[in-house]
């Protein structure tokens, strides 16, 4: 089987792992801090939190903007249901806005014309969290000048786009947001196993977020109601949670960072081979808006209906029986029966659900052979029919 993502591990990430086994902590030594000062250098961001994965970095994203009960967030249709959970964590209420027929992200057009329907119902989001697809970047300075517009904050959901460019700057820089997370989960670009990293430039969501990621606890007496007791002294200023990373995670990210350019560099070649070898097949190919540089997690194409006797649930199968592990990313939310259950509805977000309709994730990740590549355009070729 050809896995759609795989990891790429080497002896140096070994090395660095064994190196913290070795020494005298294994979580909340200076590993950690290490790795997030390297993170917010390669992201030109002033700041990172590093966490357990990148749920629960969404979750205390959402947190420390302030959501909560009767407080109102948007993101896409068309992303993990991790996104959108993150928001009911909060108790706050969460709503989507559909996607590009193209990019599969976030519409701008949608996101205005939804934006000047809430205003006059007096339902405008809080904070949008338009979700970076298989490693494209929304366009995140337009969605910037309309959160000015309309006084939502903005949480970039960039699980899928570390070493991604847009405007010729990096992913997690905060330019046109508040906070932006990354995910490290094996299948992603680098990994810490599981992990995450939110980015900020905002000092005050800074320290916020360290404390909600170790139990609302700080050992700050600048922070504290009072003189502290003594050196042991602490304070739980919020309801926090435990989701810190391990030194052993943040090892392993220290030293996969290293590598990241070398990663993204190799997926975009993957990519444009597929291009090539794949531009007479009845199928919709990635196409990437201006002024981006996909980290390209993801390559999806979309069979064209009308231009093949098979059908999409056909050929996903039958790749699948023939060692390709291809994958279908994403499932639209809102047709999730507990997301039916808070009153979605099927048709809510046509493009979304077209997309899905047609849409298969093949492999794409670092150690890809050409070879490999080949077999699966030509499994490809003979499942279409061709």
């Amino acid at each position: 089987m050809i896995p759609y993502g795989k990891q790429s591990i080497n002896d140096e990430d070994i090395n660095s792992v064994i190196e913290v086994l070795k020494s005298d902590f294994l979580t909340q030594g200076p590993i950690v801090e290490k790795f997030e000062l390297a993170v917010a250098s390669y992201c030109d961001a002033k700041y990172a939190v590093s966490v357990s994965n990148a749920t629960a970095a969404l979750h205390i994203s959402c947190l420390a903007l302030g959501l909560k009960k009767d407080k109102i967030a948007w993101t896409s249709p068309n992303t993990f249901v991790a996104t959108s959970n993150s928001v009911l964590y909060t108790g706050a209420n969460i709503d989507f806005v559909d996607i590009e027929p193209d990019s599969y992200n976030l519409s701008i057009e949608e996101l205005k014309k939804r934006l000047v329907e809430a205003k006059a119902v007096g339902k405008l989001p809080d904070v949008l969290l338009p979700v970076h697809f298989s490693g494209q970047s929304c366009k995140m300075q337009e969605i910037n000048q309309l959160s000015k517009e309309y006084g939502f904050q903005v949480i970039e959901d960039a699980s899928h786009a570390i070493g991604a460019r847009y405007n010729n700057k990096p992913v997690g820089n905060c330019e046109y947001s508040d906070l932006c997370v990354f995910s490290f989960h094996p299948v992603k670009i680098i990994t810490t196993g599981e992990g995450g990293v939110i980015t900020t430039n905002r000092k005050d969501l800074y320290e916020l977020l360290i404390r909600l990621r170790s139990h609302g606890i700080t050992r700050n007496p600048e922070l504290m109601t009072k003189e502290p007791d003594g050196d042991w002294y602490y304070q739980q200023l919020e309801l926090g949670y435990n989701y810190r990373l391990t030194e052993l995670q943040a090892a392993l990210g220290l030293s996969q960072l290293k590598r990241l350019d070398e990663f993204v560099i190799r997926r975009n070649q993957i990519a444009e081979r597929y291009n090539l070898l794949l531009k007479d097949f009845p199928v919709k190919l990635p196409s990437l808006t201006e002024n981006i540089y996909s980290s390209y997690h993801l390559y999806v194409i979309k069979i064209d209906s009308f231009k093949c006797d098979k059908s999409h649930k056909e050929v996903f199968s039958d790749l699948r029986k023939r060692g390709i592990g291809v994958q279908l990313h994403y499932i639209p939310v809102h047709t999730q029966p507990y997301y039916q259950s808070l009153g979605f509805k099927n048709r809510s977000f046509p493009e979304s659900e077209a997309y899905y309709s047609a849409a298969i994730s093949l492999p794409v990740y670092f150690e890809l052979k050409d070879s490999e590549q080949d077999k699966v355009v030509d499994t490809l070729r003979e499942c279409l029919g061709l």
